[in-house]
């Protein structure tokens, strides 16, 4: 009986695993084509097929993508809006998260409703721009990390934390003579930073990857962020495709476009392994409690 057990378990491990190792090719081939397309050579790429591996290595694509002037210090401001707006969106998130985690808030339910409206319902683009406008934040990086200061999702999440966090724990810091805000940055903060490693995540891939606002609110192309410019570069390329100083044998559209995602995507997986430990650990924690 114990024999079948052990054989029963290592069928199931080995199914198992080859399950998980077929998911894990098949999520990790489209990353492979784009880094493989990248670095192949235009007229490798011209006659089609999956690239894998480069037959030919060129780096014809980053040479035109880096050909403009604008490219870091775009890629300057995108760090500037990743960093700021993850510390802004982290400190109001828990400046708000805390007191909605005590119950002996006065109007704490009706709070609770209105952040939870705004998850089902927007106000919409226009009168969200008209917002930004009337508090002159246009044309400015503000405007990029002050709408979104607060995510619901993440709040709500927060929230649900702090609730977890001993009662005795703060109330022995208050014997110690500390008030709510030094409860907050001395106690609960130091504990909370599984979950604030993942909301850091979060938000700092969501400004990473700030594109429609900044063409809504940026006019100055001085102040685009990275993703806007790589845009703005690969509708370049596509648009010269047949113009007499545009040689296809040189650069091809396919493989600026896969340069552009290389690009773009790097800067934020190399932050990433970083915060992977406190990822599953700060959400499920998060997400136990109601």
């Amino acid at each position: 009986m114990q024999y079948d057990k052990t054989l029963g378990n290592r069928i199931f491990s080995f199914v198992n695993t080859s399950l998980l190792l077929i998911i894990a090719i098949i999520c990790v081939l489209p990353f492979v084509y784009v880094l493989a397309v990248s670095f192949t050579s235009p007229t490798e790429v011209a006659k089609g097929g999956l690239i894998l591996f480069p037959k030919e290595w060129s780096l014809s694509a980053y040479k035109y993508i880096f050909s403009t002037d604008t490219l870091l210090r775009s890629l300057g401001v995108s760090i500037y809006i990743t960093v700021v707006g993850t510390i802004i969106n982290l400190v109001f998130t828990a400046l708000m998260a805390y007191p909605l985690a005590k119950n002996k808030l006065r109007g704490r339910q009706t709070i609770l409703l209105a952040v939870l409206f705004t998850m089902l319902f927007s106000g919409g683009m226009i009168p969200t721009y008209f917002v930004v406008k009337g508090l002159h934040l246009t044309n400015t990086l503000w405007s990029l990390m002050i709408p979104s200061a607060i995510s619901a999702f993440n709040l709500i999440v927060l929230k649900n934390f702090f609730q977890q966090i001993p009662d005795g724990l703060e109330d022995s810091a208050k014997i110690d003579g500390c008030n709510d805000v030094g409860v907050l940055f001395r106690i609960v903060l130091p504990l909370s930073m599984p979950a604030m490693a993942t909301f850091a995540l979060f938000y700092s891939v969501t400004h990473w990857n700030q594109f429609f606002n900044a063409i809504l609110y940026i006019n100055d192309n001085g102040k685009w962020p990275i993703q806007v410019l790589l845009r703005e570069i690969i509708m370049l390329a596509q648009s010269r495709i047949g113009d007499a100083g545009f040689d296809e044998a040189e650069i091809q559209p396919l493989t600026i476009r896969m340069a552009v995602i290389v690009f773009a995507t790097l800067p934020i997986l190399l932050v990433y392994p970083f915060l992977q430990k406190h990822f599953t650990k700060g959400v499920l924690l998060g997400s136990v409690k109601g």
